[in-house]
């Protein structure tokens, strides 16, 4: 049995709920990055003795259409897999339907999901260092529970909340752009899970083909990428009430 950590994380927090459940359910992992433009993700295929951490982001209430896009590609072939869906503490919404759907499609069986918080990637003042210690401590527990339920040999697929159909996807609009520190170097564009940015000169940016994952902020050796400050201030305004009550890790198994 191989454990398969399978995630779109273009800032990091999403992995780090991902990685805390993979280090309990197996020693051997292997990693299948989703936010890699250039990844071949048909050639992903798992066993029926294998486990998969599936993790992304709620982006708005929504799965970020590469992710569902390149997931679809891989081959389950009847693997169990965990369903991880990470959210900045306002609200994932149809994200958990809209992974469990796309994973049955793609030949998972789930057996267990995980509705967590991380660090809000563009409002970075809410949710600042989740997943912290208790965060930690509970999704360790719950990996455990999900060992078990491994081991009993128990498929059964847990009930999820969401809608079908799911809510209409938000536009991106947050574009991150390239300030007077930017030295051409091509970092970002080369990290960029979607291509908007053009490799041959990075001040340049699709705002129609960016996502807002803000993963060109996070690369940036320089510090030279940001959105512009009237709208970063704008975003914190909207999101104070419903961000900064802390909210806590919802398990399904």
């Amino acid at each position: 049995m191989k454990v398969y950590q399978i995630s779109f994380s273009p800032t990091g927090g999403t992995k780090k709920v991902a990685d805390i459940l993979t280090n309990v359910l197996g020693s051997e992992m292997e990693t299948v990055d989703l936010t890699n433009a250039r990844g071949d993700f048909g050639s992903v295929a798992l066993t029926k003795e294998d486990i998969a951490v599936i993790a992304m982001p709620s982006y708005g209430g929504r799965v970020p259409a590469p992710a569902t896009e390149r997931l679809a590609k891989a081959q389950g072939n009847g693997a169990r897999a965990v369903l991880v869906c990470v959210y900045g503490n306002r609200a994932y919404e149809d994200t958990l339907v809209e992974m469990l759907d796309t994973a049955k499609q793609a030949g998972f069986t789930v057996i267990a999901a995980v509705a967590a918080i991380a660090e809000h990637s563009i409002a970075r003042q809410f949710a600042t260092g989740r997943p912290d210690a208790a965060d930690h401590q509970t999704l360790t527990e719950f990996a455990g529970k999900i060992q078990a339920k491994i081991t009993a040999g128990d498929t059964s697929e847990p009930a999820l909340p969401g809608n079908r159909p799911y809510k209409k996807s938000g536009g991106g609009g947050m574009v991150p752009k390239a300030d007077k520190e930017c030295v051409g170097c091509g970092i970002c564009a080369k990290e960029c899970p979607v291509g908007a940015i053009d490799a041959q000169d990075p001040k340049k940016v699709d705002g129609d083909v960016c996502i807002s994952c803000m993963r060109c902020v996070s690369v940036c050796p320089h510090g030279a990428r940001k959105v512009n400050p009237v709208m970063m201030a704008a975003v914190g305004v909207a999101l104070k009430k419903v961000c900064s009550d802390r909210k806590e890790c919802e398990l399904f198994i």
